[in-house]
């Protein structure tokens, strides 16, 4: 087997999991603006969509898991870690989907920066809904 190139061996070295010791392993993420889509009669119709807000706390890099903290009670998360984002999964009831995902910051004192997207449905019809907003460490 031919050995890889210096170059592709130096950026898997680089890339590993993308999680380091200096990530916060929780996050206060409070989400101001959102928009909210209802399909009814063959077409997307827009809804009201208040503020958000909750916790995503336990951060496993190696497990791949986290806990989103509600008023409604914990809730298991899955994480992905991507090129300068991470991105929490939630499997709701009948299978649909919640993603959060949070941004490295190029300010150190910022906030980071967030979208919340939920994809579900009620009744058989899709709802869809996307916020915009922040996250800031958790000691």
């Amino acid at each position: 087997m031919k050995p890889a190139a210096p170059t592709v061996t130096l950026l898997l070295a680089l890339w590993g999991s993308g999680a380091s010791a200096q990530d916060p392993t929780s996050y206060g993420c409070r989400f101001e603006n959102g928009a909210a889509h209802v399909f009814d009669q063959g077409r997307f119709k827009p809804e009201p969509a208040g503020a958000m807000e909750f916790e995503i706390g336990s951060i496993d890099a190696d497990a791949q898991t986290a806990e989103m903290k509600t008023a409604r009670g914990p809730v298991q998360l899955k994480t992905v870690q991507a090129v300068s984002a991470i991105h929490f999964l939630e499997v709701v009831g009948e299978g649909y989907l919640n993603v959060t995902t949070i941004y490295d910051r190029a300010d150190p004192d910022a906030p980071f920066p967030a979208v919340h997207s939920r994809h579900f449905g009620v009744l058989g019809q899709p709802v869809i809904s996307q916020f915009l907003g922040h996250c800031r460490a958790k000691p």
